[in-house]
């Protein structure tokens, strides 16, 4: 396949147009320029945009990361010649749907091309699916390596084991396990289906039985339950027959106790009508005993009552007075002891004395001895009035101490203040006495006229003995009253009872129950019999709904015969899938290099002969070896250009089997190749571009130099 030329409407480019040659196109362009925009449009218009991609956090979704950046809807057109026909693809947006029109007509003609269609397009013109193409024929430097996925491992796969891409092998090993499948994949398949359709069956069958073995058990059971109850019926029956013998004399001894009753309660009636009626007799010994329950009570309370208070003993100092008295003795006592201690008339006589005597000792130095003398005499007289003063109310102020046994006031406060509180609780608490004394007191005397209306002059004891004899004569008429009740109850279910017409039992009873026993028997008979029946409809409703055994028992010989073909079936196809690996792991061992031995021509010409060893692992990865080194390393111990060229040299080996005709996309891959081995590298490209159209873009103008342009 050739490209003649794209034109875009996709991301960055607005109609824009790509016009390429046969053999290799080198297209040098700055960064930003729109060179994996191209790219990435080249691979959209082939197999189509995939809308169903979300955006990420890591990654835009291409229906947005390619949307228009003028607005306008995205488009495109591809021409190239396909097998000897120039053809031209375009795809359009109509609606939500970005590039949702495809069409594929011939250039010059414009008729129709029917075979190219929007979802194979790609794989009819390249040969290949898109998955396979990006990992062979699109390089880009980020994505050298080559990664596996199922779409390349399968042609891979095809093409190292039969030689040819058509993938029979893995078609026939993938029926092959899918019928192998069918019959037996974890616990489905034909297999465990039939397999649980026998233990079904066997369940059934099982159950069938086990029900038929009980429903067996159920009606021995009930058989033994009916002759049980025809027993107890027949005993029922004696019992009867026996009983109607006896019913005459019952009668007779009931109509004897119900006379015996009727006169004794004649008798108790007469002599009721001789005393006051019940009423009377009630309330009566109701008043008697209600006037004992307060005697009673109030002799209770009077024991209990409180004594009366007696009156407190004053202080020494208050004895002979009244509270206000005493409050007003020690309110002046107060004040007297506070004009005592703090009086300072002595102190104005001492000091009048001392000026006195200082004044007549220069009168007498001046002769006036007169003078001086009647100053030193009044000085030494107003002295000694001051001394007496002082010592008579030294003496009043001791007398106060010793009246109040303390020389505080307050404690005498105090003391007032305790014979204050004595008396205000002395007479609280006589007042309290007062009053339940007073309700006492009138509650006997209130009990005094009560006893009087009661009794008279009677004892209490006596009358309310003989009121109590009268109450116990009413109360053996009630009982009277009801012995006959019952008596004639007991006469009337006699003569109920008592039947005739019983017959002898149809069998010997060897039974000794009771009546009542053989009733209760019965009952317990007839609800096991019940029971039994209930049980036994149930077994044989599951029964009709298991089916029929013998029907059971074949429908497992016909499972049973499945299951062995089945068997028989997997093991073949176990056999078959067996022998197909063993046959394609030889053919594997045989043609597998064929693309290493490619790999390392390419990767010697790119290094100059450097790597001349190589092998290629199973998942497409690399060990390679250069020069004197005894062992093969990984790629990851080379450096980053080196590994670029192993794994171009790779993808280039791969492209020439998978796709020989399809063109060739690399976007700078280039990068960290240096001059030599890019020279090589597009060395090899040449040659490629002999066989098909090669398109390298790139930022840097190295790859022109190399090339000469």
């Amino acid at each position: 396949m050739r490209i003649y030329k794209m034109t875009a409407t996709f991301g960055k480019l607005e109609h824009e147009t790509l016009v390429l040659e046969p053999g290799l196109n080198v297209i040098e362009a700055p960064n930003e320029w729109g060179k994996t925009t191209w790219c990435a449009f080249l691979i959209t218009m082939l197999y189509g945009l995939d809308t169903r991609t979300k955006t990420t956090k890591a990654a835009l979704a291409d229906k947005e990361k390619y949307m228009p950046w003028s607005g306008s809807p995205m488009a495109g057109r591809i021409d190239l010649n396909w097998n000897g026909r120039d053809i031209t693809l375009e795809r359009s947006t109509k609606g939500r749907t970005p590039l949702g029109v495809f069409r594929a007509y011939e250039t010059e003609s414009g008729l129709a091309v029917p075979e190219l269609t929007a979802a194979n397009c790609g794989q009819l013109l390249l040969g290949v699916e898109q998955s396979v193409f990006r990992r062979t024929g699109f390089i880009r430097q980020s994505d050298l390596p080559v990664t596996q996925d199922d779409a390349l491992r399968r042609r891979l796969n095809a093409l190292v084991t039969t030689g040819d891409e058509t993938g029979d092998s893995d078609r026939l090993a993938s029926e092959l396990k899918d019928l192998k499948n069918r019959c037996r994949y974890n616990r489905s398949g034909l297999l465990p289906q039939a397999e649980s359709r026998r233990k079904e069956l066997e369940d059934r069958l099982a159950e069938l039985e086990s029900l038929e073995l009980q429903s067996r058990k159920l009606k021995e059971r009930l058989g033994e339950v009916k002759s049980w109850s025809k027993a107890l019926e027949n005993h029922r029956e004696a019992l009867r027959y026996a009983a109607e013998e006896s019913d005459a004399v019952r009668v007779a001894q009931a109509r004897d106790f119900r006379d015996r009753a009727e006169r004794e309660m004649t008798a108790l009636e007469q002599t009721c009508a001789k005393q006051p009626a019940r009423e009377v007799i009630e309330r009566k010994i109701s008043a008697i005993e209600a006037y004992r329950e307060d005697l009673a009570a109030c002799q209770t309370e009077e024991s209990e009552m409180i004594h009366r208070p007696e009156l407190p003993v004053p202080p020494e100092q208050f004895r002979g007075m009244t509270l206000e008295q005493a409050e007003k003795m020690v309110s002046e006592d107060c004040r007297q002891y506070g004009r005592l201690t703090h009086a300072k008339t002595h102190l104005i006589f001492w000091l009048l004395a001392l000026i006195l005597l200082l004044l007549c000792v220069p009168a007498v130095l001046r002769a006036e001895t007169v003078i001086g003398a009647g100053m030193g005499g009044l000085g030494v007289l107003l002295l000694i009035l001051g001394i007496r003063e002082k010592r008579l109310r030294n003496r009043k102020t001791e007398e106060l101490w010793e009246k109040y046994g303390s020389q505080s006031t307050d404690s005498w406060k105090g003391k007032l203040k305790a014979y204050r509180e004595e008396k205000q609780a002395y007479e609280q608490a006589l007042l309290e006495y007062r009053v339940v004394r007073g309700d006492l007191d009138i509650k006997k005397t209130f009990l005094q006229k009560q006893r009087e209306a009661l009794f008279g002059g009677q004892q209490p004891e006596a009358v309310l003995g003989v009121w109590m004899k009268m109450r116990k004569t009413w109360d053996a008429y009630d009982a009277a009253c009801q012995e006959y009740r019952r008596a004639e109850q007991y006469l009337e279910a006699m003569q109920a009872m008592a039947k005739s017409g019983a017959k002898l039992p149809e069998m010997e009873d060897v039974l000794t129950y009771t009546a009542e026993e053989t009733e209760n028997l019965l009952v317990q008979a007839g609800e096991e019999q019940h029971r039994l029946q209930n049980r036994l409809g149930q077994y044989q409703g599951r029964m009709e709904a298991l089916g029929d055994a013998s029907e059971l028992m074949g429908e497992i010989r016909t499972v049973d015969q499945r299951i062995r073909r089945l068997e028989d079936t997997y093991a073949a196809l176990t056999l078959a899938l067996d022998t197909l690996a063993q046959a394609r792991q030889e053919l594997q061992r045989k043609f597998a290099p064929r693309i290493a031995a490619r790999t390392q021509e390419l990767m010697s010409k790119m290094t100059a002969g450097r790597y001349d060893r190589l092998r290629l692992r199973e998942d497409l990865s690399l060990l390679a070896g250069a020069g004197q080194e005894e062992i093969l390393h990984e790629v990851l111990w080379r450096s980053d250009g080196t590994i670029d060229q192993l794994y171009l040299s790779l993808r280039l080996a791969v492209a020439e089997e998978l796709i020989p005709e399809a063109p060739l996309i690399l976007d700078d891959t280039f990068v960290r190749f240096d001059d030599r081995r890019l020279k090589a590298a597009l060395e090899i490209l040449r040659e490629e571009a002999q066989r098909r159209q090669v398109i390298l873009f790139t930022c840097q103008s190295r790859e022109k130099e190399c090339c000469g342009e």
